[in-house]
């Protein structure tokens, strides 16, 4: 046997080879993503015609607001964006600590009936925040209260999913030795799961209240309250100056929120 034989053999394939039904479900794939492509995606020429009316849209917003009272009135909706946002993670944080323990296989004081509690936070996470935030606004009425709820229920769905997986991956040493000792379910929450996920969980808890200051910034849109509710209402009265002003001013929050966060998570870690 040569050693060109030798290589050939030893040397994998750089693809491994698909079985006839991994191949028929890659072909649906391939179908439907093109199917889709050639159905919504914008056309060349579509996006041609749109680009002198994007540069016009962008022209007429050109240069932003500076009258000091808009600003001064923008300043407050900004910080009620930011109470927005920080009173529903810290409610919906709270919340999600038991909500995660019920739906966590292995440490939930339920038992087999944790999958009732894992559909419960995918449900939670499912439904879109705009949605959320139609539907608050319709049963509780306009302003910051709706967009509170929102967040509450958003921060559930998304620490609850976590929170529980954590709970799920701890280390199961200090978990055997209280049980071993009788301590009850609870207690080895306490004691034992709490300590050793509390990392995990600040990340995850930073992650949310990102998520929810970039949230509370649109659900403004719908009704709920923050500085999204002025951004409708500049764009509704083709207020193009005082649009561009808020959202240079939404993108300075949200880069410093990232850059507050990063560094807390840094520290964390």
């Amino acid at each position: 046997m040569s050693a060109t034989d030798v290589h050939e053999r030893e040397t994998p394939g750089r693809f491994a080879r698909l079985s006839p039904a991994a191949f028929a479900i890659a072909v649906a794939a391939a179908a439907l993503v093109l199917a889709s492509v050639a159905t919504v995606a914008p056309s060349p020429d579509r996006l041609a015609a749109g680009l002198p009316r994007m540069a016009n849209l962008i022209g007429r917003m050109l240069p932003p607001e500076t009258d000091p009272a808009f600003l001064a009135r923008m300043g407050l909706r900004i910080l009620e964006t930011f109470a927005i946002a920080i009173a529903g993670t810290a409610i919906g944080v709270v919340l999600s600590l038991p909500v995660a323990w019920l739906a966590a296989r292995g440490v939930s004081p339920v038992g087999a009936a944790t999958f009732l509690f894992k559909g419960f936070v995918s449900f939670l996470r499912t439904v879109p925040d705009l949605v959320w935030a139609l539907i608050f606004v319709a049963s509780i009425g306009l302003g910051p209260v709706a967009g509170v709820m929102t967040i509450v229920v958003d921060t559930i769905g998304f620490c609850g999913r976590f929170f529980a997986e954590a709970m799920e991956d701890a280390d199961k040493g200090p978990q055997e030795a209280l049980a071993a000792t009788g301590a009850s379910r609870f207690a080895i929450l306490a004691a034992a799961i709490i300590p050793d996920t509390l990392p995990s969980m600040i990340n995850t808890t930073l992650f949310a209240l990102e998520k929810a200051v970039r949230s509370s910034v649109v659900l403004g849109l719908v009704g709920a309250g923050g500085i999204g509710q002025e951004l409708e209402t500049a764009f509704s009265l083709f207020q193009y100056p005082k649009a561009m002003t808020i959202i240079l001013a939404i993108f300075v929050v949200v880069i410093a929120m990232e850059y507050v966060a990063d560094r807390l998570r840094a520290r964390v870690r």
